[in-house]
């Protein structure tokens, strides 16, 4: 499997330290802030995996989850939910969209690494 990542996130201080995280471990990331076309960056870039919030303008992560899904190319994409709202009733719809895995914002550096490589090791077994 590739490194490379898109990270589809509104807030420019998330996307810049999750950039910077990301590319001092080797990652190709690129980044994409608008909802309304996200789905067709993914299917543009092909990425390996894919951090999405899911409150983007345009169109919410759980939409664009909820589609890319609904692709056989996409539908065991690995997906990294980072949200600012954590209650079990944001994560329950989470799941049932599709996520790999959820994590709330504030994260630590430590916690996005270790998803990022749990999900990518996941996906290489699958």
């Amino acid at each position: 499997m590739n490194r490379h990542v898109l990270l589809v996130e509104d807030e420019p201080n998330i996307v810049e330290a999750i950039r910077f995280l990301l590319t001092r471990e080797g990652w190709q990331v690129d980044c994409h802030s608008d909802g309304s076309d996200a789905v067709e960056a993914v299917q543009n870039l092909k990425p390996d995996l894919l951090i999405l919030d899911p409150m983007l303008p345009g169109r919410s992560g759980l939409d664009i989850l909820r589609d890319l899904r609904a692709l056989s190319e996409f539908e065991n994409l690995p997906v990294l939910m980072l949200t600012a709202r954590g209650q079990s009733r944001d994560r329950d719809m989470a799941e049932r969209a599709g996520v790999s895995r959820f994590m709330t914002k504030p994260f630590s550096n430590v916690e996005v690494l270790t998803a990022v490589r749990d999900l990518v090791a996941l996906a290489g077994r699958a």
